[in-house]
């Protein structure tokens, strides 16, 4: 079934219902609320942060409202299997990027849809390294985060329970943890609302842009910037690879990307002239995508046709790798404007000394790696990077941070962050579980802090 169009159009949240993205045509009862109704919540984006925040917060007894500027699809009606619509749930106003590095914006890093990039993200759910939330004073880089591992540990077993995560029996790195609820899968070769509360989880581009675009005469810098920071420390992370061909046929896009998966180098930190780790994987892209990565390597016309012949052949492995904070890479309003007249944003990045070491490492291991598996025609994808963090950090000091460890702004007690840019490192591995464990954890708080009357 192609896209409706209607969805761009028209809300399908409406009239008391919404989809039901589990069942074909199927409906969901909605509450809604008047427009002079107050609510506990607004949240302001449904990504992993958002929606797992509203979800939460809901079942504690409050009363919610979220609002996003993506369409309410229909997964299993409208995408299955079709590349060139998958193209309608990703990001793509425009943004201007500069800087040394120059990121590409859309599919690698960005979601605009009820549920944001949870709509299309492969479900790599990592947790982060436990010395990772102590990076500065552990490891000597980064910024340490305001919060422990082990309680970040409890909430990372109620994101993996309630997702039914699949993982090995034993996981090799990293202290003991329970058990995934399923086993290892098969490898294969604009709105007005009352509210008393505000939650921004847009993400780490439209959650800063949204605080820096709301200044007025009260907050002239923009909303929760006291601290000078709210667009700075954007990180993204690096996702360099490799590619070959095998002997043997792989068709590696029988099953989702990523089920092969190494941390090896998260969790060792001998013999690295770097800070910071990364992890590899397995790749598995599908026909258009695996062109256009071709396409990039200069290839058209005869060449690309011969070089698409060994797509079954094709076997790859790509790093999660992670990036340093810096002050320098930013999100910033630009002069040019959107379709409703509001600034779009302008983003900066340069990959630090630092970065390109550990990218640098990464391609090394991962070609030997390939090599040793009877790899041939290795070449190295070296023009990549995915998953947007920072931009709205948080700490344990308000002139160094945005928000405190709950994800609420320093200076406007109402006002909260539930999203990746709250980040203050970036780590090696998929952020999403992380995102996710936060919002629960900030879901936990909200309903203690309103038991002591503190909201």
């Amino acid at each position: 079934m192609r896209v409706s169009a209607d969805a761009m159009k028209v809300p399908r949240g409406a009239d008391g219902h919404a989809p039901d993205v589990f069942r074909k045509g199927g409906w969901v009862p909605m509450r809604e609320h008047d427009l002079d109704q107050e609510v506990d919540f607004l949240i302001v984006g449904t990504g992993a942060g958002g929606a797992t925040l509203a979800c939460r917060l809901a079942e504690q007894g409050f009363s919610v409202v979220a609002l996003d500027a993506g369409a309410w699809w229909r997964p299993l009606e409208e995408f299955a299997s079709d590349e060139a619509h998958q193209q309608q749930l990703y990001w793509n106003d425009e943004r201007i990027c500069d800087g040394d590095n120059p990121l590409k914006m859309g599919s690698n890093n960005s979601g605009k849809a009820v549920g944001g990039s949870t709509v299309h993200f492969a479900m790599v759910s990592l947790r982060f390294r436990p010395e990772w939330f102590k990076c500065r004073s552990m490891l000597g880089y980064g910024a340490d985060w305001p919060v422990d591992w082990r309680e970040m540990w409890h909430y990372y077993d109620e994101v993996e329970q309630a997702l039914s995560i699949a993982g090995p029996v034993n996981y090799p790195w990293g202290p003991p943890r329970k058990r995934y609820p399923y086993r290892s899968h098969e490898l294969n070769a604009a709105a007005l609302v009352l509210a008393r509360n505000v939650v921004v989880a847009g993400y780490a581009i439209e959650t800063p842009r949204l605080l820096l675009i709301s200044a007025n005469q009260r907050f002239p810098d923009g909303l929760a910037n006291s601290s000078g920071l709210v667009g700075k420390n954007l990180m993204v992370q690096s996702n360099q690879a490799v590619w070959g061909v095998l002997d043997e046929e792989v068709r590696s896009y029988k099953g989702p990307p990523s089920l092969s998966i190494s941390e090896h180098w998260n969790y060792q930190d001998k013999d690295k002239d770097f800070f910071g780790g990364y992890a590899y994987m397995s790749q598995g892209p599908l026909p258009a995508g695996w062109a256009s990565a071709l396409n990039g390597r200069g290839l058209w016309g005869v060449n690309l046709s011969r070089e698409m012949q060994k797509y079954n052949h094709q076997a790859g492995l790509k790093i999660v790798g992670e990036t340093l904070p810096q002050e320098r890479n930013r999100v910033t309003l630009a002069d040019e404007k959107d379709q409703y007249g509001l600034p779009i944003t302008r983003i900066t990045y340069s990959f630090c000394d630092n970065d390109k070491k550990l990218i640098a490492h990464s391609l090394n291991f991962m070609e030997q790696a390939l090599e040793a598996a009877g790899g041939k025609e290795i070449w190295r994808e070296q023009d990549d990077t995915c998953h947007l963090n920072g931009t709205a950090r948080m700490g344990d000091d308000p002139k160094t941070s945005v928000v405190n460890a709950d994800g609420r702004s320093w200076d406007i007690p109402n006002l909260w962050i539930c999203d990746g840019s709250v980040f203050p490192t970036v780590g090696g591995v998929n952020p999403s579980l992380t995102i996710q464990a936060l919002a629960c954890r900030t879901a936990h708080r909200i309903g203690v802090l309103a038991s002591r009357g503190e909201l």
